[in-house]
């Protein structure tokens, strides 16, 4: 065993401190791994290396360059120094060019800038000479087109985090880098302002920005940071609320097992309801003889609609109080199974939890259930009927480990972007996808099969399929014994289903 893991390890030294990794590994995650800092702009974590910026260059003893600890993997017996007279005057260069190209010129803007490439220079105490800051070229114009963040390409440095991010993460194909050399910058869609181009609002470009080029249009110093997850859909993604005074200023993917710091464009930019000036901040009552009926409004606007005309303001206490007297009354005068409880899927499971607890032991009824039901219903009852449980067995981003895989009746792009984003990232790395959906949907363009069914003919397609792999034997069956039951009888029913299927004509 010990020599197992001396085959797949290598020892190397950084700056007289010595370790053992994987010879996959990194110097910079080696000498992460060992606590000692190195500047990085272009790297992200997560993302491909790409080694452009050289803000992480290292000296490695008896090599004549210096390298890229981004990019070098280690070898056995490398000694590498991150500090000494050549390696810091390379590194302050660097990190002085790129801070006059990302125009942080003298140290009022570098300390007043919360980006990574001012906290690098803040940190190695650089400022740009005035030899250099005398050569800037004429400002761009900033590019506010789009509703959740601006681009403002007098602070890009070509670093290319965005691009991979748009290319490689999300796969939305949007950003990408004309020109080339000191002519080179980066373009949205075919050369167009942000909000022409096909961007869908992801905001991954925006957190993989070290300099601030691009930044939300909410930015705003954040004083607090408060761990979360994403309220919209049940994909489940991690992220971080940045808030300050109570409100939130901007929003954070975090690395979490389902989204591994990805979000989507309602995950991103979505919060703006949390503090919208129509949002309900007191309990309201409604007035006695307030009539009910939605036809008070007139054909007025909902969100204009002035609610006071119809309700009071009241304290938590009154509301509260009322409350508990409606159900007291209902269930005193009818009994406990008058009342019923239906949770939200917005709730965490924790709080769904006490949720029908207070139904059940409050109310003393087992009336409770959740909206799942009128989305889910079957297929909830047909996980628990197959696999004994009605949640989904594994993360969607596994489909990376599937050589073939079938989307029927769903969009994700849509509804589930960035789950989508998992099943773009497997076909970039070989997994076969086929797609059977009577729309046309963006997911198909990555398929390597598109299905343009009939509306209503899905059972159809999938019984045609079980069909076939039964009549063809087209399963493994000892996996099958080993691991299911009642499949006779399964065949019985496909055989039934067929023989009474109305003949094509």
């Amino acid at each position: 065993m010990t020599e197992t893991l001396k085959k797949n390890s290598v020892a190397i030294t950084i700056d007289g401190l010595s370790i053992e990794v994987s010879p996959t590994t990194s110097i910079l995650e080696a000498a992460r791994e060992l606590e000692i800092s190195l500047p990085t702009l272009c790297y992200k974590e997560g993302s491909r290396p790409d080694g452009n910026c050289r803000a992480c260059v290292v000296e490695i003893e008896g090599e004549r360059a210096l390298a890229p600890s981004c990019k070098r993997l280690v070898s056995d017996g490398m000694i590498v120094h991150t500090t000494g007279e050549r390696v810091d005057r390379t590194r302050n260069t660097v990190l002085e060019l790129l801070a006059v190209e990302s125009n942080l010129l003298g140290k009022d803007t570098i300390n007043t800038s919360t980006d990574e490439l001012s906290m690098w220079l803040d940190e190695y105490d650089i400022e740009p000479s005035a030899a250099l800051t005398g050569a800037i070229q004429t400002l761009q114009p900033i590019d506010t087109t789009h509703p959740g963040f601006s681009f403002d390409p007098n602070r890009c440095i070509n670093c290319d985090r965005c691009v991979r991010a748009c290319q490689e993460e999300q796969v939305n194909g949007v950003i990408s880098i004309k020109g080339r050399g000191s002519y080179s910058q980066v373009i949205f869609g075919l050369d167009s302002s942000v909000g022409k181009s096909p961007c869908v609002g992801c905001g991954e470009c925006v957190q993989a920005c070290p300099t601030d080029a691009l930044i939300e249009t909410s930015h705003q110093l954040a004083d607090q940071s408060t761990d979360s997850i994403c309220p919209y859909c049940g994909v489940g993604c991690a992220l971080t609320y940045k808030t300050r005074h109570n409100k939130i200023l901007a929003v954070e993917g975090r690395n979490g097992p389902a989204n591994k710091g990805r979000l989507c464009v309602k995950g991103r930019f979505g919060f703006d309801y949390t503090s919208h000036k129509n949002r309900l901040t007191k309990p309201l009552i409604r007035k006695a003889n307030a009539p009910k009926d939605i036809s008070i409004l007139n054909g007025s606007d909902v969100s204009n609609f002035d609610y006071s005309t119809l309700f009071r303001e009241a304290t938590w206490e009154e509301a509260l109080q009322r409350v508990v007297d409606g159900f007291s009354r209902i269930k005193t005068q009818h009994g406990p199974s008058s009342l019923a409880g239906f949770g939200s899927a917005k709730g965490s499971n924790e709080e769904a939890y006490l949720f029908q607890k207070l139904i059940r032991t409050g109310f003393g009824t087992n009336n409770v259930d959740h909206c799942t039901r009128l989305c889910h219903a079957s297929s909830v009852s047909a996980l628990l009927e197959c696999i004994g449980s009605g949640a989904v067995s594994n993360q969607v981003q596994d489909i990376q480990h599937a050589d073939v895989a079938l989307l029927i009746g769903c969009n994700p792009t849509v509804n589930h972007p960035v789950a989508a984003t998992w099943m773009k990232n497997a076909v970039n790395t070989g997994t076969k996808l086929i797609v059977a959906d009577p729309r046309n949907t963006e997911i198909g363009q990555f398929a390597e099969l598109q299905l343009l069914m009939s509306p209503g003919s899905d059972i159809a397609l999938i019984n045609g399929m079980l069909h076939t792999v039964i009549t063809e034997n087209l399963f493994d069956q000892a996996f099958v014994d080993a691991r299911t039951e009642g499949l006779d009888g399964f065949k019985a029913h496909i055989r039934l289903v067929f023989m009474q299927a109305p003949v094509a004509r």
